[in-house]
């Protein structure tokens, strides 16, 4: 409902921030990464996530987009609830989660208070394949380290085509044209070497 919150940070602290937008105060969850991010930040953006329950409507703020898509997988996956979600973007950073996932690390995920090991060996089962598709391209692919880059890794990948495809197809096409520009061009030549 809402993608993000722009506005002055009236209060903070490691859990929690409000975020006056115009006058209205937003009262807005959040892990100790973000705060880290925000703490010395009077204004800014916060992308966010509501959630509605029956009894309550929780709204949760992340400092980045990346850090807001894990905490969406993660509590896509049963038994890992919103809390439990943020305890472990809280204990590790949004890029630590994702590759100990993907490389089918169960210890770093346990080492989170509240994840056992059957939940995080089903967070691996059930996360991996997704985060190769779903990933924000900034940890995908960090030998392609230009915004150009990773704006054409987002758009081939959101057009179904496999990250590791598409960071391949990107990385020949820079190799074979490296004063490439144009984000349109990049993509269509990328495409036309898959």
């Amino acid at each position: 409902m809402y993608a993000y919150l722009e506005g002055i940070f009236s209060y903070k602290s490691p859990a929690q921030v409000f975020v006056d937008v115009n006058g209205i105060g937003y009262e807005v969850n959040i892990s100790l990464n973000t705060y880290s991010a925000i703490q010395s930040l009077d204004k800014g953006r916060l992308y966010t996530h509501l959630q509605v329950k029956e009894d309550a409507h929780t709204l949760y703020g992340f400092f980045d987009k990346q850090e807001k898509e894990i905490f969406l997988l993660l509590i896509s996956v049963s038994g890992v609830g919103a809390s439990t979600a943020r305890m472990m973007l809280s204990s590790l950073k949004a890029d630590e989660v994702s590759q100990a996932i993907l490389q089918g690390n169960v210890r770093i995920l346990e080492s989170v208070k509240g994840i056992g090991k059957k939940t995080a060996e089903r967070l691996v089962l059930e996360l991996k394949d997704k985060m190769n598709k779903h990933l924000p391209v900034g940890e995908l692919m960090p030998a392609l380290g230009n915004r150009l880059e990773a704006d054409a890794l987002t758009a081939l990948t959101a057009l179904g085509i496999s990250r590791q495809q598409a960071e391949q197809s990107i990385r020949k096409i820079m190799q074979a044209e490296p004063g490439i520009n144009i984000l349109e061009d990049l993509i269509k030549k990328a495409l036309k070497a898959i």
